[in-house]
């Protein structure tokens, strides 16, 4: 059984959001399957915006922002969800990482001026990335060449030392109620297995 951090990084803060019932689909198939899980819901948080490398480096994180990192840090998986907004992560969902990626948290740059690529803190963990949109997947996918993804995994996830890391994407999400029920069924497999 794995210890599994579910963030749900949509926005909006109201129960009828299709987001959110992906993120408990998941989190409760992975706690009947066994899996001790922890959500994080950012909708409704208040996570400042950094507005400098002074701050990133010296300033505490946000109170807002401190379950968030203790889930990160406790657990061996992470499911990252969120709805695909104007080509990438809610605005919100960005500030939460900005935030708990910080320094000595996420990476250790060492002595400053050394040159090295800083050591990879989060190694041991991996993660899947959920992504609903309305556009279809497979024209994500082909056209924009799945960036939001894609950059996510490999500037943000894979550099800290979170690997391997997989993703569902949701097309379509305002298609049907039955199209949603059968995501809905295959993200909570994803939860049983713990994947």
């Amino acid at each position: 059984m794995k210890r599994i951090a579910v963030i749900d990084g949509h926005p909006d803060p109201s129960p009828s959001r299709f987001g959110h019932a992906i993120a408990a689909a998941y989190a409760e198939a992975a706690r009947a399957a066994g899996h001790d899980v922890r959500e994080i819901r950012l909708a409704g948080q208040n996570i400042p915006i950094l507005e400098s490398r002074k701050q990133w480096l010296e300033e505490d994180v946000p109170a807002s922002v401190r379950p968030g990192q203790d889930a990160i840090k406790w657990a061996q998986h992470i499911i990252f969800y969120y709805p695909l907004w104007m080509g990438d992560m809610p605005a919100l969902l960005k500030a939460f990482i900005e935030q708990a990626f910080r320094p000595n948290f996420a990476l250790d740059y060492g002595e400053e001026g050394s040159g090295k690529m800083p050591e990879k803190l989060l190694r041991g963990r991996s993660a899947r990335l959920i992504v609903s949109m309305g556009m279809p997947a497979l024209f994500y996918r082909a056209y924009y060449a799945s960036h939001s993804v894609r950059s996510f995994r490999r500037i943000i996830l894979e550099l800290t030392g979170i690997d391997p890391v997989t993703t569902s994407l949701i097309g379509n999400v305002d298609r049907s109620e039955k199209h949603r029920e059968r995501w809905l069924k295959k993200i909570a497999a994803h939860g049983a297995a713990g994947d």
